[in-house]
């Protein structure tokens, strides 16, 4: 919808009349004229969206009178820019990087060409820009029909060959994509693309997209294991777990339930940050019985000797810290929080000046995007610090001064923060040490959504290959980079990927695919 301006006409209706009738007879007079340029310079005012002071005051100071017809002329007030919610309104062609693009030319018209007023065409830089969306099934087919002639003696068939163009693969890289992409980014479980492609006529069984989504998993592999050393060498590891279910696993866990073993599944997120951001954030998903601090461990396992000992990040629950491997224990301050978000109903004040507190910690924190490791380190401890120790001055009188029970939720609540406090303050000590795991929260988004529209895994194999596949779409996601691209890319060159996975990593592969 097009903007509305309001504009003020700068003289009646009967003397605008007398200027039209003066135009008309080409008997303008320096009056006609004068109110003319104003009208026009005002009508530029108002479409440019700029204030206008008002019409030009007549001798004396009068505004010029304007009579009741010419108020219904007035058009409503320009919308402000500021009323308009953020990200509303119409995406630039830029947008699209995928759309196809084809050139448009005027038949009739080139460069250099006279117009009907008889001025001379040219090229503009900008060209006009139309952009027509269409639909098709995820995963499109071509059926070649091959013309077949056969020897009369010998019974030998000689079908037509192909076009040059055509490769003998039945599946294209980009229907591999497609599939991965609808079931593991999109989390469309199988059977139900299947029978959304059976609804096209271009039917695709289940079975047949899980051989595809394995296929693409098994390219990919020697990627995900380099992604896996990179990320043991990371000065940040954050880390936390989310419930799964792998169908297989169901009655191996009945037996190991009634035995007293431990019978749950998660699947484990982890985010490696570098310590100085030279090198790319990896996410990587492990699914099965082992809680985070094992597959922790695991990983911590390619870390090199020489190392030191990086920044483990993850909430109090005893389960992510369940290894041996050397490492600084970062507390979320963000669960620490939501110990006091859970009770706010019951002590009011109490957990509003907790959550205020931390409130103006993460005022700070916002305050440090584009600082340095060493910048943010000062920063915190010249402003967040004090904040900090008057929060534990404060909860110490609570205790001595018996304001609170200790068996009380708030009194559980405050001793959670004394006993983690050195953990939830490590940002006042490194500067690289995030306040939260807030990181691994979002990247576990990817593993909810498939949770609820999917369900389940049907055997551990699956949910390895879910697991692989998700890394490698996440990290992809992390990085603003087009997964869809970067997985096309890897299925044409299997071979190079395998020779030397570290040249086709999701931020390195450009230059190999553009030779």
């Amino acid at each position: 919808m097009s903007k509305q301006y309001r504009v003020s006409l700068p003289a009646s209706r009967a003397d605008l009349a007398q200027v039209l009738a003066h135009l008309q007879d080409d008997t303008l007079q320096e009056s006609d004229r004068q109110l003319l340029m104003r009208l026009v310079q005002q009508l530029l005012g108002s479409s440019a969206g700029t204030p206008w002071s008002g019409p030009p005051r007549a001798a004396g100071g009068k505004e010029p009178e304007l009579t009741a017809d010419s108020s219904e002329t007035a058009r409503p007030e320009p919308e402000s820019n500021e009323s308009k919610p953020p990200g509303h309104g119409r995406r630039s062609a830029e947008d699209y990087p995928g759309a196809q693009r084809v050139s448009c030319h005027d038949p009739l018209r080139q460069p250099g060409d006279r117009c009907a007023c008889g001025g001379r065409l040219y090229q503009t830089s900008t060209p006009a820009v139309f952009l027509r969306f269409t639909g098709q099934p995820l995963v499109g087919a071509t059926c070649y029909e091959q013309t077949v002639l056969r020897c009369s003696s010998c019974q030998q068939r000689f079908p037509a060959p192909l076009p040059d163009d055509v490769p003998t693969e039945k599946y294209d890289a980009t229907a591999d994509v497609a599939i991965v992409l609808a079931k593991y980014a999109a989390g469309l479980p199988f059977h139900r693309l299947s029978q959304m492609q059976e609804a096209y006529g271009v039917p695709l069984p289940a079975s047949v997209q899980w051989e595809r989504a394995e296929a693409v998993a098994n390219v990919l592999l020697p990627v995900y294991l380099y992604l896996r050393a990179l990320a043991a060498q990371a000065g940040v590891l954050i880390g936390d777990d989310t419930r799964v279910q792998i169908l297989s696993c169901s009655q191996e866990n009945e037996q190991r339930a009634a035995d007293g073993q431990r019978h749950g599944l998660q699947t484990t997120g982890i985010v490696a940050h570098s310590p100085d951001k030279a090198q790319p954030s990896i996410v990587l998903y492990m699914s099965g019985r082992q809680h985070a601090g094992e597959n922790m461990g695991e990983l911590l396992e390619l870390r090199s000797a020489e190392q030191n000992p990086p920044l483990q990040v993850g909430d109090a629950l005893a389960a992510n810290w369940s290894h041996s491997s050397p490492v600084i224990p970062v507390k979320c301050l963000a669960h620490a929080r939501r110990q006091f978000t859970d009770i706010e109903e019951m002590f009011p004040e109490e957990c509003q000046h907790v959550r205020e507190e931390f409130a103006t910690v993460y005022r700070y924190e916002a305050e440090t995007t584009g600082m340095t490791p060493e910048q943010r380190l000062a920063y915190h401890q010249l402003y967040s610090a004090p904040v900090l120790e008057r929060l534990q001055n404060w909860i110490s009188t609570q205790f001595e001064q018996r304001r609170v029970e200790p068996n009380s939720a708030l009194g559980k609540a405050f001793a959670y923060l004394q006993r983690h406090w050195d953990g939830l303050t490590q940002f006042l000590r490194f500067g690289n040490a995030p306040l939260d795991t807030n990181a691994v929260e979002r990247a576990l988004k990817r593993v909810v959504l498939h949770r609820k529209n999917a369900l389940f895994f049907r055997t551990e194999q699956g949910a390895a290959v879910g697991d692989l596949l998700m890394s490698v779409i996440e990290t992809c996601r992390t990085h603003g980079l087009r997964a869809a691209a970067y997985l096309v890319a890897v299925m044409k060159n299997a071979r190079a990927v395998r020779d030397h996975p570290a040249q086709w990593l999701p931020w390195t592969y450009a230059a190999r695919a553009s030779s």
